[in-house]
């Protein structure tokens, strides 16, 4: 079990609900310039910011939040000394009720262990803005946190009675991977470059104490992963910002009612359907506790002179349809429109009539179409012939279907071992492991050309379907009442009886983190636990693109009443038994009206009828047109304005099989 020793790892505070006399204070600790390492990010001291501004949101209030940053309205500088003193302070004046929050966004790494408590022989430890190399003397890196310091503080904490929180937007997964060439900019520093010497003894192991009280952290990636930094906007505008911070900041701002592990669900949705790959975790006793505060009870953001206060850091993007209200909840639309010139925190509507008037507030009616799937420049990693695969790109492209996109690509195009892999925008290959990354393999009565169009096309396919369905759901999933449509799922195991599979375990809880094998089986179970009828679906996103419909199975209804739950059923295959592939299940759910027709979404999973029904650039019209067809076997009754529509999402992780 990971727990808060293991620092480096965390990335979520989770905050309960607490009486009105506590207090909820914060220590937001960013560090984007380093004094003594070459090691400077771009993104800390604008998260510290972000996370202040949500917490206030929240119902902190201002006074009890405490920042260390390079930014002029910080209070001090994020040096180890100042860090130390404003933990201890928190540990000294919070008491029973109190929320402690502790949030670092910066470098992490790992040295040495020297106390003997680190089973994998090395301590976590974040790095302040006065962090050095190693010194060896004292046999530690210089002006490092150890997470050892930080158990102490956190026992210390939790003893006062006070429920601690742990965000820590960073890592020290880096180790044994290394990045062909990426976008953003990951928040780890391997060991060697802190000049950590890699021959020291182990030290005798000994057992560390547990945190006891209420506490709850979250990770901002697995350890197999790293935690990245990615710039937001463009030009002036431009702001860098922690992956993780992000997602979180934005779920947050979604969540009236919600738990913390919800939040958790959505900040993990956030992050995998965009430019981060990172997937975080979390544990703790206060996961399944309300998140404080009252949070957004509306998506309604303020008007002023045509200019809606808000912008990319609310999810919002060019193109997209609001409507405008006069009032902040409830009331008539008085029109419609688009926004554009979107920045940060700020979008212009795009008008064909003048401002009607009393229009104060905008809500998102409907996400911008997405772009064509998106490739960084083709990236070469050996010197074999690729003609074919690069010609099939270039056919893509000129079609529409690929557009080139340096800045924020869906994925990097990498030419190795004779093949075309598609990395994600870390630059990283087979970060799960062996092959883990998707490559073009062709199949029967194929060459390289035809596989590689395959590929590509099936990638923009699953990619703009899992945005647009992401920007149709988004805060759905948290609205008050919960989520519309929960899954549990179960997982028994199987084996290989030559060509066939055969059970050989009892069906226990799926872990994901576990991973899964050939022949190993999945039941979903789902539950409507909203007070609308739900239209279900439920596709399976594979590692080569391809999206296939699980239910509902022909002839069989969809639609859960209240209360009403589904079983479904799948088994694992696996083209490559040496392999690792990153998998998905999504659950769609919609809410019609109770006379109207069911919606089955299956028709999604249909790359070419998807083609079919319009251009490659114009997949949100392509979508409206399947999801209006009246055509059997097609999605019947659905307007992309009317059921709302909440995703879930589970990922997948398929191992090699046991040798």
């Amino acid at each position: 079990m990971r727990h808060f020793t293991q620092p480096l790892l965390l990335s979520l505070g989770l905050l309960a609900v607490s009486p009105a006399s506590a207090e909820v204070r914060a220590l937001l600790v960013g560090v984007s310039d380093y004094e003594f390492l070459d090691a400077d990010l771009k993104g800390p001291v604008f998260d510290v910011a972000l996370m202040a501004q949500t917490l206030t949101a929240r119902g902190v209030s201002p006074d009890q939040i405490t920042m260390l940053s390079s930014a002029a309205d910080a209070t001090a500088l994020p040096r180890r000394a100042e860090i130390l003193a404003a933990m201890d302070r928190l540990a000294t004046i919070s008491g029973p009720e109190d929320t402690v929050v502790f949030y670092f966004s910066g470098h992490g790494s790992q040295a040495p262990d020297t106390s003997g408590d680190e089973q994998g022989g090395a301590d976590e430890i974040l790095l302040p803005m006065d962090a050095k190399g190693w010194q060896g003397a004292e046999a530690q890196v210089e002006n490092a946190l150890l997470d050892d310091e930080l158990a102490a503080w956190a026992k210390r904490v939790t003893a006062t009675g006070a429920k601690l929180v742990g965000i820590i937007d960073a890592c020290h997964s880096g180790t044994g991977f290394r990045a062909v060439s990426g976008i953003g900019t990951a928040r780890v520093l391997p060991p060697e470059m802190l000049g950590i010497p890699d021959d020291l003894p182990a030290p005798a192991l000994t057992q560390g104490d547990d945190i006891t009280g209420d506490f709850a952290f979250l990770y901002s990636s697995q350890p197999d992963q790293r935690s990245f930094e990615y710039p937001l906007g463009s030009g002036a505008d431009q702001r860098w910002y922690g992956a993780f911070t992000l997602a979180l900041t934005q779920s947050l701002v979604d969540a009236p009612q919600a738990s913390w592990r919800q939040v958790l669900a959505t900040t993990r949705d956030r992050m995998t359907q965009g430019t981060a790959r990172q997937e975080p975790d979390g544990e703790g006793t206060l996961l399944d506790a309300p998140v404080f505060g009252a949070g957004a009870t509306t998506r309604r953001y303020s008007v002023q002179d045509s200019q809606v206060q808000a912008g990319l850091l609310q999810g919002l993007t060019a193109g997209s349809t609001v409507t405008l209200f006069a009032q902040p909840a409830e009331g008539d639309a008085l029109a419609e429109a688009r926004l554009t010139n979107v920045a940060a925190q700020s979008a212009e509507l795009d008008l064909v009539a003048p401002l009607p008037t009393g229009a104060a507030w905008a809500e998102l009616t409907l996400p911008a179409p997405p772009a064509p799937l998106r490739l960084a420049p083709v990236v070469r990693a050996d010197t074999g012939d690729y003609s074919e695969h690069e010609a099939a790109i270039a056919m893509l492209v000129a079609e529409g279907t690929v557009t080139v996109d340096a800045q924020s690509p869906d994925f990097i195009p990498i030419l190795t071992g004779n093949t075309l892999a598609l990395a994600n925008p870390d630059g990283v290959l087979d970060p799960l492991g062996h092959l883990s990354t998707p490559r073009v393999a062709p199949r029967a009565g194929e060459d390289a050309s035809a596989a590689t169009l395959r590929l590509l096309e099936n990638a923009a396919h699953a990619t703009r379907m899992r945005s647009v369905l992401a920007g149709l759901s988004a805060g759905r999933g948290l609205s008050l009442g919960g989520q519309a449509v929960t899954m549990a799922i179960e997982r028994t195991a199987g084996s290989r009886a030559g060509n066939d599979c055969a059970r050989s375990g009892s069906a226990a809880p799926f872990a994901p983190q576990t991973g899964v094998f050939a022949c190993d089986a999945l039941w979903l179970t789902l539950a409507n636990t909203s007070g609308r009828v739900q239209d279900v679906t439920v596709l399976y996103l594979a590692a080569d693109f391809t999206l296939t419909p699980l239910w509902p199975v022909r002839g069989l209804s969809n639609r859960l009443a209240l209360g009403e739950t589904a079983r479904v059923g799948l088994q694992i295959t696996h083209d490559d038994p040496t392999a690792f592939a990153a998998e998905e299940i999504l659950v769609i759910a919609l809410s019609p009206e109770v006379d109207e027709p069911r919606a089955d979404l299956s028709s999604l999973a249909t790359p070419d009828a998807l083609r079919a029904a319009g251009s490659a650039g114009s997949a949100l019209a392509s979508i409206t047109q399947l999801m209006n067809s009246t055509d059997a076997g097609r999605t019947r009754g659905f307007s992309l304005k009317r059921p709302s529509l909440s995703l879930l999402r589970q990922s997948v992780l398929l191992k090699p099989d046991p040798t």
